[in-house]
Parts: C-alpha cells; structure tokens; sequence
C-alpha cells in the first residue's frame, strides 16, 4: 500500500514539474481555468504542488526505512 501512494506522489510530482515548464513557456496552456495568464501565477500553482508532493514523498521514503 505504501508503495502504490509513493507511485502516485511520483507521478504527481512528474506531472506539476512538467507542467510547471510548460506554463513558463505558454502560460495559457496549464491557466486555462483562470482569467489572468502570467509566469509568476504558474510558479505559485504548479511549483507549490510540486514542492508539497516532493515533501510529501521524502516524508514516505522515511516512513517506510522504519
């Protein structure tokens, strides 16, 4: 069970990375949902959840060397 949730932390961690560089490039391609489309609005968004599930992840690694 532990493993599968460090599967998924992974792959959301990959997912807000890939999509955090891809917003600094074209903006309006991951803030469709919002009215106002800028750089600054992509790194608060997708690199909260990436750092938040890196966190998350690291957190999991030390749980499971127990």
């Amino acid at each position: 069970m532990l493993i599968a949730i460090q599967v998924l932390t992974v792959g959301l961690a990959i997912l807000s990375l890939l999509s955090m560089i891809l917003g600094l490039v074209k903006p309006v391609l991951v803030l469709w949902f919002l009215d106002r489309f800028n750089r600054l609005t992509v790194l608060q968004i997708y690199g909260t959840a990436f750092l938040i599930s890196l966190g998350f992840l690291i957190i999991l690694k030390l749980i499971a060397s127990f």
